[in-house]
């Protein structure tokens, strides 16, 4: 796949109207979106970075076939889990859904839990260079060889000012950092500081779920056991056959390193779901705060009462130009 950063893709596209709906895990934006796409003819686009993965449709909380049925869905299931899907990569793939979107007439309804996604359509990412393989995978070797302290060392000498931010246990960022220089001779900090574009413009009728937070406790405990009768192990121990990279993003997705360390008989059962519904707590507390801090300027709705608040969020919708087909 080309990447953005590799010709003028970081210019903004041609202007649609879209419905974006951001939350955090198990807080109900998923059905939020199946019923707007229903209500306004709209289809829709995954932006949550696990979901992109095949193979794990029950563990990352994928719609159901019975879902996909009633609207149109994309970018679900798409990519193996070798892959490692940038905020750039995912954008390219967006905006191609999106064109194919409004051009049908229809109305592209983007829906996930990665704010990085949505920032790299409606704010743009930094112009990255491209990555050859070959050096991608000499320096990451590098890195495991040498360690991450002197791997972070190595990254003060070249770029200080990337060095200063990372932690030498961020062994991915000090890799990505040391192979933009390797590759291009000039600090991931240069890149960094050129001005982003916006890749997405136009009327976008912004939604972010925010639920009360023992509420939302309560969902993932509920979810996860749901997940757990409708395999969600049984993925995962299809996952450990293939022995890939434990750092891989896909083998990070919630729920599967302690199914992971249940399979390999580091668990009990009970311990790796009680794990996973503790990591996903966590990461939920995570995500809510970055909505809070980063999406000030998007329609804050109460997850717990959304039903009683679809009529405002219709009225909203349609502030932006979009209409419900009679």
């Amino acid at each position: 796949m080309t990447d953005l950063a590799e010709n003028s893709a970081a210019q903004a596209h041609e202007p649609f109207r879209a419905i974006l709906i951001a939350g955090p895990t198990a807080s109900g934006k998923s059905a939020l979106a199946l019923r707007l796409a229903q209500a306004y003819g709209g289809e829709v686009i995954n932006a949550d970075s696990m979901q992109v993965y095949s193979g794990l449709r029950v563990i990352t909380a994928c719609p159901s076939g019975e879902e996909e049925a009633q609207a149109p869905h994309h970018l679900y299931r798409v990519l193996d889990p070798t892959t490692v899907c940038s905020a750039a990569m995912w954008a390219e793939m967006a905006l191609a859904k999106i064109e194919e979107v409004a051009a049908r007439g229809r109305v592209p309804i983007l829906v996930g839990g990665t704010g990085l996604y949505f920032r790299a359509l409606t704010e743009g990412l930094s112009v990255m260079p491209p990555i050859p393989d070959d050096i991608r995978q000499r320096v990451r070797q590098e890195v495991a060889e040498q360690g991450t302290l002197a791997s972070h060392q190595r990254l003060a000498l070249v770029d200080p000012v990337v060095a200063e931010r990372l932690k030498p246990a961020d062994t991915q960022r000090i890799a990505r950092a040391l192979e933009v220089f390797e590759a291009t001779g000039t600090p991931l900090s240069v890149f960094q500081a050129q001005k982003p574009v916006p890749l997405l413009t136009g009327p976008m009728a912004r939604l972010v779920l925010t639920p009360e937070r023992e509420w939302l406790r309560d969902r993932i405990d509920l979810r996860f056991d749901l997940m757990m009768g409708e395999g969600a192990l049984a993925e995962v121990e299809a996952l450990a056959l293939r022995q890939l990279d434990p750092s891989l993003p896909a083998m990070k997705a919630l729920g599967v390193p302690s199914l992971l360390a249940h399979v390999a008989g580091d668990l009990t059962l009970e311990q790796a779901i009680e794990a996973s519904k503790t990591q996903s707590k966590q990461f939920a507390k995570r995500q809510s705060t970055w909505f809070r801090n980063q999406m000030i300027a998007w329609k804050s709705v109460s997850a717990q009462h959304l039903e009683s608040n679809i009529p405002e969020i219709f009225a909203f919708v349609d502030s932006f130009g979009l209409t419900r087909p009679a």
